[in-house]
């Protein structure tokens, strides 16, 4: 059996539990939380996904995440996620939430950020092939060149355009 997820309309309210492989199939909004991370530099993880990856293998993304289970809020998903993911258990901080329509969407991401440190970092090699603490400078060169999630480049825009100074998205530097 398929993992349970919500099947939510476009505001997010839920309307029922389905298998997320027919919520994808049938394009049924459904809910994923995702983390940004940021080093104590300001850099931003970007990680390339395993080429086994059920969804978008090998493509370069900036979130770390997954699909929220049923009755777990945004919140806890993205702790589970990290600690699933990278082998990390951190606090998150909820960013924002955007009804994606690209690749397999509609799907609800609930987008957090946090601070890591990259030598804490062990990632699960059925989901990281590699992955790189960029600048933002860095990392606004590489998001059209090279093969990245759709959501996370579109998650990624709104992050830094989501910042005090106009181009950095939450966590001060430093």
């Amino acid at each position: 059996m398929s993992e349970l997820v919500e099947h939510v309309d476009e505001h997010d309210r839920v309307l029922g539990i389905v298998e997320r492989d027919e919520a994808v199939r049938e394009s049924w909004p459904h809910r994923v939380a995702t983390t940004i991370c940021r080093d104590h530099e300001g850099r931003i993880l970007v990680v390339r996904r395993s080429e086994t990856h059920s969804r978008f293998p090998s493509h370069y993304d900036v979130m770390v995440g997954g699909a929220v289970d049923v009755g777990e809020s945004y919140d806890e998903a993205a702790v589970r996620e990290l600690a699933e993911e990278l082998g990390v258990r951190v606090p998150v901080r909820f960013l924002f939430k955007f009804l994606c329509r690209g690749g397999v969407g509609p799907i609800w991401f609930g987008v957090h950020e946090a601070l890591l440190s990259s030598e804490s970092l062990v990632p699960d090699p059925g989901e990281i092939d590699w992955l790189d603490w960029l600048t933002v400078a860095e990392l606004r060169e590489v998001v059209d060149q090279w093969c990245f999630v759709p959501g996370g480049r579109e998650a990624l825009r709104r992050y830094l355009g989501s910042g005090p100074d106009g181009g950095v998205g939450g966590l001060a530097a430093g």
